[in-house]
């Protein structure tokens, strides 16, 4: 059996790596590293399979979010809803901009920010929400839409883990994830389903003058060399990772499709426990399998996979799991209104029962493109016979 990972980069790389290796050759032949040619073609690309009319690469992930946050022209003191269960880049952003963040609880199933929630939690005060596409699964974002109409806010999509996902709205049409929103924001980080060899981000709008300002903000609030017309920031996607990211980006489809196929097989080995949760599929779209993963599963692309073990021994199965040299990964450990830089005399934990309780029961296997059944086979055994015994 091939060495478990969590994430197999390098098994990944050797399938495309002639292309890749041509790619960043034909930069450091250009010389063109900042802004270069193979930055407008990404863009491009981009734009193309998102169908979105701007697509704004950047440096990273949080810049993408912080910086989208900037073009809306959020003030210090507006409030910004977000989920509590989540990476601490989406409430880090909000903090830093001197915004106030506003952390609500999530969904028991899919994980995502519950909509009553979000709801309950709305003021006078409150000027943007921003839904997290957690481990790969697009929000319900006709809900968070129709809140946004109604209280006149603004939907800032963190797509950092779910780039490639279709939702289906209640009217059957679809629209990729991070492209919902007013706008969207999304990480190149490596381990990501499009990840490139360094870090990269990438903002995505379909609205001119945001985007617009948004380009101005990226490069130190230029439009014109040395004339700052708004304040900006040095955020900006090198030529490399640029290359590199166009190459993938073809292969984006067949990349989400493998992990898909390794949830099932994931969640078929796993069907039968009784103390094991498997992730779920939410969507508009009829699935063929009432709570699991049916085979049209677009509303989801794995960037994790993510059980809940229920019956306590979760932190005793990550230890066991580590003996028998398998990768996992406990997203998250502590939410975000607990932890010290974001603690509020406001929060109550009434209100946070379930982040409450999936950061006692999550952990998430290995996930990548690179998964074979033997692997899959064995690591569900482990898990199987440690936690159903």
């Amino acid at each position: 059996m091939k060495k478990l990972q969590m994430v197999d980069l390098k098994g990944q790389y050797t399938h495309i790596k002639s292309e890749v290796d041509q790619a960043i050759m034909d930069v450091v032949n250009s010389t063109a590293y900042i802004n270069g040619p193979a930055v407008k073609d990404f863009q491009k690309s981009l734009e193309a399979y998102l169908d979105v009319k701007h697509v704004i690469p950047c440096a990273n992930g949080t810049d993408a979010l912080q910086i989208s946050m900037m073009g809306l022209g959020l003030k210090p003191g507006d409030e910004v809803i977000t989920a509590d269960f989540t990476f601490a880049a989406t409430v880090e952003v909000i903090a830093l901009l001197g915004l106030t963040p506003v952390l609500v609880d999530v969904d028991p199933d899919d994980f995502n920010i519950d909509i009553s929630a979000i709801e309950k939690a709305i003021t006078p005060r409150t000027k943007a929400i921003v839904p997290v596409h957690l481990f790969g699964h697009v929000a319900n974002m006709d809900a968070v839409m129709e809140l946004a109409k109604k209280h006149d806010l603004k939907v800032i999509e963190d797509n950092a883990q779910a780039i490639g996902a279709d939702y289906t709205f209640k009217d059957g049409s679809q629209q990729k994830a991070g492209t919902i929103g007013d706008v969207g924001a999304t990480s190149f980080f490596p381990s990501k389903n499009l990840g490139c060899y360094g870090d990269g981000g990438a903002i995505f709008t379909n609205d001119d003058d945001l985007a617009h300002t948004i380009r101005g903000i990226v490069n130190h609030g230029m439009y014109k060399r040395y004339h700052h017309d708004v304040v900006g920031v040095n955020s900006r996607l090198d030529s490399i990772q640029a290359a590199i990211l166009n190459i993938k980006l073809k292969k984006l489809d067949e990349f989400n499709a493998a992990r898909q196929n390794a949830a099932r097989a994931y969640s078929k080995a796993f069907e039968n426990c009784e103390f094991i949760k498997t992730p779920v599929t939410t969507t508009n779209k009829k699935c063929d399998v009432e709570n699991s993963i049916c085979d049209t599963c677009d509303c989801h692309v794995f960037h994790q996979y993510t059980l809940k073990i229920t019956n306590g021994k979760r932190d005793a199965l990550a230890e066991h799991l580590q003996e028998k040299g398998i990768p996992h990964g406990i997203y998250y450990p502590i939410p975000l209104h607990l932890q010290k830089a974001y603690a509020d005399e406001r929060y109550n934990e009434k209100d946070f029962v379930v982040t409450n309780q999936l950061v006692k029961e999550v952990i998430s296997l290995p996930m990548h493109t690179e998964l074979d059944d033997e692997q899959i086979k064995y690591i569900t055994s482990i898990v199987i016979d440690f936690v159903e015994k």
